[in-house]
């Protein structure tokens, strides 16, 4: 089932432009690490369950990319476009081959019933 997502031809276009770039940068940024590492953990600095997400990667031998935003104190708005842009309201963001599979719980789950080394070893 799709997300809702405001349908541009609702949003004025006098401002079109502007909600599309809204910090596009740390967009691209994400992107681009998606593209280039089969998994990637988006979190921020004394975040406990970004610390787990990477903790149970690191036991089960899965390699990682790392992006770090900030902290509970600085640059959430920053972080703010990356969970407009997924939809996902919390960190850490798991993606695996491009795909976002969800937080620490979630990829410990994954790692637990064995999709995630299936996801691996699928070809993209």
């Amino acid at each position: 089932m799709p997300r809702p997502i405001l349908d541009h031809i609702r949003i004025h276009q006098a401002i079109r432009d502007k909600v599309a770039s809204h910090h596009a940068d740390i967009v691209g940024e994400v992107e681009a690490a998606i593209a280039a590492c089969d998994v990637v953990v988006v979190g921020m600095a004394q975040n406990p369950h970004c610390r787990r997400a990477r903790s149970v990667l690191d036991r089960a031998g899965v390699p990682y990319r790392y992006l770090e935003y900030g902290s509970y104190l600085g640059q959430w708005r920053r972080r703010n476009a990356l969970k407009m842009w997924t939809g996902w309201p919390t960190f850490p963001m798991v993606f695996v081959k491009g795909v976002l599979v969800g937080g620490a719980s979630d990829v410990a789950r994954l790692i637990a019933n064995g999709e995630l080394q299936r996801m691996l070893s699928t070809p993209a």
